[in-house]
């Protein structure tokens, strides 16, 4: 065998390594309620996809408030700013119970791992 097409550890082990970085870039959140990028980056692209979805119907219903409160319909505008908030609330109740969960599981891992 000749010595070019043999790869060696430290050349896969430095190719896996790039690549963990690179999943991890492409895993950050574009995230407006994000509060940092390292816990972000930490969790699962569903997670991250599933985010993202709640952000957007969260700006929706800023957007609606705005609107409602433009054309004076304030019992409406507090309604959809309340709904806003409880969805802001309960998107990082979530974020940080899975965080949570994914270090409490990462924890319980053998150190031989």
């Amino acid at each position: 065998m000749n010595k070019q097409n043999k790869i060696k550890r430290s050349d896969l082990a430095e190719q896996v390594r790039e690549y963990q970085i690179r999943s991890k870039l492409d895993l950050a959140s574009v995230s407006f309620f994000s509060s940092n990028a390292k816990s972000s980056s930490s969790l699962s692209r569903m997670d991250m996809v599933m985010f993202v979805i709640w952000e957007l119907l969260i700006l929706a219903f800023i957007v609606c408030s705005v609107v409602l409160l433009y054309f004076n319909h304030l019992k409406l505008t507090l309604t959809f700013a309340t709904i806003t908030w409880l969805l802001m609330l309960f998107m990082k109740v979530t974020k940080q119970v899975k965080l949570n969960k994914k270090t409490k599981r990462m924890m319980m891992l053998p150190l031989s791992m």
